[in-house]
């Protein structure tokens, strides 16, 4: 999950993911994390793992490296232990790239749910969201306002189908 910590839409994910016995990996935002610590602690508390999404979600490509190292280790600093990074809409500079997997796990996907687009057919991204369930798959959504609309079609109904496929605890 990207984006987050959201005050009502990350505690709305957490809720989805007990009840489909999950677990899941949110990629934060630093700025929310400082917005919304109660809600950052709660992923914490409730078993899921954390990762860094920059401070300000930025775009690697847009942005001088220093400056994106930095506003990096902002996020990090935030953060438990932890060294999993995904950038911001998947890209970074090679030279970003080279500089990070030192330090991080860079993690990107397999799948994308396609959840932030204001005019997405919502049930041919969930067919598709099923058609390319495969085991180990890195599959992204969202815990943003952006996404939320979307969100609660696609999670529900892709957790069920992963749980019916008995899949559940590898995909997430």
């Amino acid at each position: 999950f990207d984006d987050g910590p959201h005050p009502e839409i990350t505690p709305w994910v957490l809720d989805q993911l007990e009840k489909f016995n999950g677990t899941g990996t949110f990629f934060c935002v630093g700025e929310n994390i400082q917005k919304y610590p109660k809600t950052f602690q709660e992923i914490l508390d409730r078993g899921h793992q954390v990762a860094n999404h920059t401070f300000n979600h930025l775009k690697g490509w847009y942005t001088k490296n220093q400056e994106y190292y930095e506003n990096i280790q902002k996020c990090q600093d935030l953060m438990p232990k932890n060294k999993l990074f995904r950038p911001p809409y998947g890209r970074i500079k090679p030279s970003q790239y080279i500089r990070l997997k030192k330090e991080y796990k860079i993690v990107m996907w397999n799948q994308l749910s396609w959840d932030f687009l204001t005019d997405l057919n919502k049930e041919k991204a969930l067919s598709r969201l099923k058609k390319n369930v495969k085991e180990n798959a890195v599959v992204v959504f969202h815990d943003s306002q952006k996404s939320f609309d979307n969100l609660v079609y696609l999670l529900p109904n892709y957790l069920k189908y992963l749980q019916f496929k008995n899949m559940i605890s590898r995909a997430l």
